[in-house]
């Protein structure tokens, strides 16, 4: 069986965490077209979630999730710990 690497790409990823969100999403999330992500803060921030719109539908994102807009533009959540082994910070 052939085996694959993921090409090195770049990404735009924020932390959905009470602390980024109450300082505010970044402009990507902000200004993306069509809206889709929505985020949520219930009982005075303690339960903060959101709701996006992927390629594959609608998806739930939950506090400690990265919110990813991938290199067609796509928005999608992804777990911290898949976070970690996919992606490294890119240094500029």
């Amino acid at each position: 069986m052939a085996k694959y690497r993921k090409k090195p790409v770049e990404i735009e990823a924020w932390q959905f965490t009470k602390k980024n969100f109450t300082k505010g999403a970044p402009d990507f999330i902000k200004y993306a077209p069509n809206k889709p992500v929505t985020l949520y803060s219930q009982y005075g921030g303690d339960v903060i979630y959101g709701e996006i719109q992927t390629l594959e539908g609608e998806m739930r994102v939950s506090e400690g999730d990265y919110i990813i807009r991938g290199v067609q533009g796509e928005f999608y959540p992804c777990k911290p710990d898949i976070f970690e082994q996919t992606y490294e910070k890119v240094e500029r």
